[in-house]
């Protein structure tokens, strides 16, 4: 059975009548979609042909969606979200085979994040300045902006709020080939991180997030903190039911804190799925607020390690070598940045191998872009270990040899059906 495709909807700031789905993968490379009429491109057709559907723009990974006034988006979403995946399922060219490429003229990544720090630096910061705040570029890559946070603005409850309604239209407005915004800022690194080694803060200290939890949300029964599955699963990107789901499955765990020094008595509860997480801080009385959740410590770094090498070793042979985008899925982390930290996790897998002396389980994972071969750090990183090609090989070559033996050496007794 073919994996799921994953869809994200997000409705941008300012518009209610339009809605943005996003996929984990391009809709078809180098083509695009706009307009009322769709022709005889299937999936333009599929969906212009739902009871509500107005207009269409899909380029990249992104369809977004104009509806009619009087429709609804709960009677939308679900079959919108069925028509992409039906049709991708069918065919390679959704958009058809003669879909418009991009438009001529469109600036590459490097323009792109220049045209976006220019509306930040004259239209967004010198407002933001003003709390104390900065916002500035990361990255572009494909049209996908990563912005980081910082000063006032770093674990503020209202940062979410600057970033979807205020910074995130000025941006769409003025650079039309952006196609997603990425808040990469580690917001449990503000300047009043929850529950950290620092020294205590001033009496009356707050958290930067402060937003109340409402009554009702989370309840104690028999000495366990349960919270409600309708307030807590959109936090976490999720619906109630997958949310139950996932707690089942051990894909979302929960932690409970104690309190210590001036934070006696008090609670901390922290829910992670993927790379989401959520907090609250509980009070003696049951009162309770939103908290930054606490950054990952080095034990969930070695728990992601053992997580990619049972995942890897419990694959059939014909499954590898598999690609880090699809290694990540397969282990629930499905945010930005997951592909990053299971790369990360995969070097350091390749240290652990080396100092054990046996074959590299980071050779059987590969890169898309590199033609399904792993990526350039990969073979950088191994060279640092002091592994790599003999003399007169080549990088190809030694990598097929360490794989062979990686899959000799963690695919032992597994079946190739």
């Amino acid at each position: 059975m073919s994996e799921r495709l994953r869809i994200r909807a997000e409705r941008p700031a300012g518009d209610p009548n339009t809605m943005r789905f996003v996929l984990e993968r391009e809709v078809q490379p180098g083509a695009e979609f706009s307009g009322a009429e769709p022709g005889e491109a299937p999936l333009p057709r599929a969906l212009l042909g739902i009871d509500g559907v107005q207009a269409l723009h899909i380029a990249g990974a992104a369809v977004t969606v104009t509806r009619t006034p009087e429709t609804d988006w709960d009677a939308l979403k679900a079959p919108i979200a069925t028509a992409i995946r039906e049709v991708l399922a069918e065919t390679d060219t959704p958009l058809g085979e003669g879909a418009a490429p991009p438009k001529p003229g469109a600036r590459d990544d490097a323009s792109v994040r220049e045209a976006v720090q220019h509306v930040l630096d004259t239209q967004a910061n010198p407002s933001i300045a003003a709390h104390g705040g900065h916002v500035a570029v990361v990255d572009v890559t494909d049209g996908v902006v990563s912005l980081r946070m910082s000063g006032g603005c770093q674990g503020c409850a209202a940062s979410a709020a600057t970033l979807r309604h205020g910074v995130e239209q000025m941006i769409r407005m003025a650079v039309p080939e952006v196609r997603e915004i990425v808040d990469v800022t580690d917001h449990s690194a503000g300047t009043n991180p929850y529950y950290t080694d620092a020294p205590a803060a001033p009496s009356g200290a707050t958290p930067l997030l402060n937003r109340p939890v409402p009554p009702g949300a989370i309840s104690e029964e028999q000495g366990r903190f349960m919270v409600a599955p309708d307030y807590l699963a959109p936090k976490l990107g999720l619906t109630p039911d997958a949310l139950r789901q996932a707690l089942r499955a051990g894909e979302a765990a929960a932690t409970v804190e104690e309190g210590q020094g001036p934070d006696a008595g008090m609670t901390r509860i922290t829910v992670r799925h993927g790379e989401r997480a959520w907090s609250a801080e509980i009070a003696p009385d049951g009162s309770a607020r939103e908290v930054p959740p606490p950054r990952r410590s080095g034990d969930d770094d070695a728990a992601l390690r053992q997580k990619i090498r049972a995942q890897l070793a419990a694959m059939a042979p014909h499954e590898l070598p598999i690609t880090y985008g699809a290694l990540a899925r397969s282990l629930g982390m499905y945010m930005p940045g997951a592909v990053r930290r299971v790369t990360r996790a995969l070097e350091a897998t390749m240290a652990e191998d080396v100092r054990a002396g046996r074959p590299m389980l980071a050779s059987l994972v590969v890169s898309r872009m590199r033609g399904m071969t792993p990526g350039q750090g990969f073979f950088d990183e191994a060279a640092r270990l002091g592994r790599g090609p003999d003399a007169g090989e080549d990088e190809a070559a030694w990598w097929a040899r360490e794989m062979a033996a990686a899959r000799e050496a963690y695919l032992e007794g597994v079946g190739a059906g």
